[in-house]
């Protein structure tokens, strides 16, 4: 997993006036806590942040105030809901060495049996605890030849060295639905059987 390294600022202002004079600086405010340390509030540089969060679980080295260096992960993003540009990042402490739990991506390759059957991510991420410095990116799940009826479950999918699940084996990932049929061909066919 790539590892960034990004500057941060302390910041003493809090409330909606502040942050919005961090943002039209183009910086995101954030808040850094965890292992039982008081919540640290910093300024980030906007666009690094931006670049730096397009990778799902990225690590993240802060250089805070040119003085102390710390590992983190983001745990919670608020992005404007119109222009997508960040407004607040939660970022959590982490240690090398330590297990932390995070949600990763589900990918899938391959091709469904023929049939125009519909391919339903139950879940789009699969919770699993991994060491900090080594989460994976994604997991990727053949459904190739997949017919309708079938399903992925989490203890079906093969996890990159060093992950476990963090989630019931059970819980289904992946399921394939059947097509439906056309109205149009149904009601033609009642239609008929009705005259016979």
């Amino acid at each position: 997993m790539s590892e960034v390294k990004i500057s941060a600022a302390t910041r003493t202002e809090f409330g909606k006036g502040a942050a919005r004079r961090i943002r039209r600086d183009n910086k995101v405010p954030g808040v850094l806590y965890g292992h039982g340390s008081d919540p640290l509030h910093l300024t980030f540089p906007g666009h690094e942040l931006l670049l730096a969060l397009r990778t799902p679980n990225v690590l993240i080295s802060l250089d805070i105030d040119g003085k102390t260096s710390e590992l983190a992960i983001p745990k919670a993003v608020q992005r404007d809901p119109l222009k997508g540009f960040l407004e607040h990042v939660d970022l959590q402490l982490v240690q090398r060495g330590e297990t932390v739990t995070v949600e990763i991506p589900v990918h899938t390759e391959g091709e469904l049996a023929p049939g125009g059957n519909l391919l339903e991510h139950v879940l789009g991420t699969l919770p699993v605890e991994a060491e900090a410095t080594h989460i994976p990116e994604s997991v990727t799940v053949s459904v190739e030849g997949l017919e309708a009826g079938a399903s992925i479950h989490a203890k079906d999918i093969t996890l990159p060295k060093g992950a476990k699940l963090a989630v019931d084996g059970d819980a289904v990932v992946i399921q394939v639905l059947a097509a439906q049929a056309e109205e149009g061909t149904e009601g033609e066919e009642s239609g008929e059987a009705t005259e016979a």
